[in-house]
């Protein structure tokens, strides 16, 4: 007969993981999956790096000095790797990508290097390195390999992201996607459907499909972006759908049309990056339109879907952008109505075409720019939030302690109001007494008063 010790269950002790995120949506999404797939096999999220034996830094490339930031971080970690010698310490995302075996040989305390295309691969990767004790670089793309994954995420709440495109086919001169994320892959469009009704039976009212081009979503099935939304629409419950990044490109009169007969569901809510005023700028930045071509899109936008919120990017001081060029971006914002603007300085990028341009803008003139865009934009801002002022709105309720709530509009407005119960996950009607560029403040109205 066995022992008592021997016919009692065994216990496995837990490991805690730490993964600190920098950059993109697609940056915290890949952070949950990382952390979804870990935790099935045995590890458990912690809140801070002394409480885990295994830390991730999931990294951006997209602004300036990335690398540095993975060096400098990493180092905070030396004490701890001091005393725990068995801790493992990776990086991941698009510095990994990029950077690859250089990282493990500029930074002796990395113990590996995971790219973008290789988390699902994490669990076994991280059991290899701790059973082999050895160093570990993944970071070849998977470029012949159809983009088929499920959404992992662990608590999706009201409102979650979705995966639709991964990589870049683009090459604007500025960018590094095509380098760290590959080529472009869109997912099978009734994988997608799953993944909503999946979503929406843990509870989920949002999804927000990403891609760093979304709008050029194909699926294997011939079914474009606009036809994805369609069928998101019609084929499952989601109360709300939103997307980002669009490219102009591939903003087209269907998806508008589209947009507008469907915004019960779809958002009325649009990001659509447009970097520069100025078309000489434009063109050296291999963005495929003028800036004519982008006002008329905007013109579509606006004449189908009327009371549509604009938002956009904008990058100030690329290569041989001259004060005419620029004065053309400030004149862009007096012709678009954009409710919420992401302006950067332009910052040179491993890989890019830009990089490589002789003309670069001093980092004064940059500056400088970018304090007089933001300036010009935080006046419209105002006064193009006042229209919002006495208007009754349709809130998502993300957060909600039973005093005070707030959630968004279809017009991705966040929107704070009183509340005498908890109300995360209803859609409810608030009334707004108070507008400012990026918040709103109102009065519950109807039966959740």
């Amino acid at each position: 007969m066995p022992s008592t010790d021997q016919m009692a269950p065994k216990i496995v002790e837990k490991s805690g993981v730490y993964i600190s995120t920098y950059g993109c949506q697609m940056n915290v999404n890949d952070s949950e999956r990382m952390y979804t797939l870990l935790e099935m096999s045995n590890y458990v999220p912690v809140t801070s790096a002394d409480q885990a034996s295994l830390i991730i830094i999931n990294s951006c490339s997209v602004r300036e000095k990335p690398v540095h930031k993975v060096h400098s971080e990493v180092g905070r970690y030396r004490k701890l790797k001091e005393k725990n010698p068995s801790l493992k310490i990776g990086v991941a995302g698009c510095v990994a990508q990029q950077e690859k075996k250089k990282l493990l040989k500029d930074v002796p305390l990395v113990d590996f290097v995971i790219g973008t295309d290789s988390i699902d691969e994490l669990p076994q990767i991280i059991a290899k390195i701790k059973s082999e004790n050895k160093k570990s670089v993944d970071a070849k793309f998977k470029h012949q390999q159809p983009y088929q994954i499920e959404t992992l995420i662990r608590n999706p709440g009201v409102s979650t992201f979705i995966n639709i495109t991964k990589g870049c086919d683009n090459f604007c001169t500025f960018c590094v996607v095509p380098f760290t994320r590959g080529r472009e892959r869109s997912r099978p469009y009734k994988q997608i459907v799953e993944d909503v009704n999946k979503l929406i039976s843990r509870g989920v009212k949002e999804v927000y499909f990403l891609g760093q081009n979304v709008n050029s979503y194909t699926s294997d099935c011939g079914v474009n972006f606009a036809q994805l939304l369609k069928g998101i629409a019609l084929e499952t419950d989601i109360e709300r759908i939103r997307y980002t990044t669009s490219h102009p490109k591939d903003f087209n009169q269907e998806l508008i049309d589209i947009s507008q007969e469907y915004r019960e569901k779809i958002c009325e809510y649009i990001h659509l990056p447009v970097q520069s005023g100025s078309t000489s700028v434009l063109e050296r930045m291999n963005r495929v339109y003028t800036r004519e071509g982008y006002l008329k899109k905007v013109k579509m936008i606006l004449d189908t879907i009327p009371g549509v919120a604009l938002s956009t990017d904008i990058i100030v001081g690329f290569p041989g952008e001259t004060d005419e060029d620029f004065e053309q971006t400030l004149t862009l914002l007096e012709e678009v109505p954009f409710e919420t603007l992401y302006a950067y300085k332009y910052s040179p990028r491993p890989f890019t075409k830009a990089a490589r341009y002789t003309d670069q803008v001093p980092e004064e003139i940059k500056s400088e720019r970018l304090t007089r865009l933001f300036k010009i934009h935080k006046a419209i801002a105002a006064q193009l939030a006042k229209k919002y002022l006495g208007q009754t709105l349709r809130v998502l309720v993300e957060q909600s302690n039973g005093e005070r709530s707030f959630g968004r509009s279809q017009h991705n407005k966040v929107v704070h109001f009183k509340t005498t119960n908890n109300l995360v996950g209803q859609t409810v009607d608030v009334k707004i007494h108070t507008a400012f560029p990026a918040t709103l403040r109102g009065e519950l109205v109807g039966a959740h008063e």
